[in-house]
């Protein structure tokens, strides 16, 4: 079994301080450090995510309107930012960093492409014959299930780690872990 920690867009501009801060998102990349360097040899790769935003269209509110939080956000993650930056307390050694939604609303790191490589995530994870995956990072109730539910539909044995992972709002994020449960990824504290 060849295994990866996907480390899902634990940046700046999503933990507190943050211009779309989720609560409890420092202490995520906190965690995340004490349980990578705990646990060396629990996965055969890291792979770490991140919204990477140039010009997203919709995704980010028009100027002089409120985001609706549900399809328009605030500006956030726009490449080579310090908001896009990864959190400071996050000291992993990646295998690989996978960008996501230069152009577009992503959600999902399966949506994205890995920096060095130009290999989507699902073309990454096949070629080095991943099988289970492991999710953690921010935020439960959009990009870790998005995320979750496309490493389902590549055929992946998924767990999300959820004390690893912070939500938005706590329905969404109720929400999120019941549907993940539904689609039969394994929810662990």
């Amino acid at each position: 079994m060849t295994s990866a920690l996907l480390i899902i867009d634990v940046q700046n501009d999503f933990c507190e301080g943050g211009s779309l801060a989720v609560e409890g998102g420092a202490a995520v990349a906190q965690s995340l450090t004490r349980l990578c360097a705990a646990n060396p040899d629990q996965w055969d790769y890291i792979v770490v995510t991140r919204d990477w935003h140039i010009d997203p269209g919709e995704h980010w509110a028009p100027p002089g309107t409120e985001p609706n939080m549900v399809t328009t956000w605030p500006v956030h993650c726009k490449a080579d930012s310090h908001g896009a930056a990864f959190h400071k307390a996050l000291e992993v050694v990646p295998a690989a960093i996978v960008s996501k939604g230069a152009h577009s609303a992503c959600y999902s790191g399966f949506e994205g492409t890995d920096d060095a490589t130009g290999d989507t995530l699902a073309q990454w994870l096949s070629a080095r014959d991943v099988t289970h995956v492991e999710l953690v990072g921010l935020a439960t109730d959009h990009c870790v299930a998005a995320t979750a539910h496309d490493a389902v539909s590549a055929g992946l044995h998924v767990t999300v780690r959820l004390s690893h992972c912070a939500g938005v709002d706590a329905t969404t994020t109720a929400a999120a872990i019941e549907t993940m449960a539904a689609a039969g990824i394994t929810l662990v504290d």
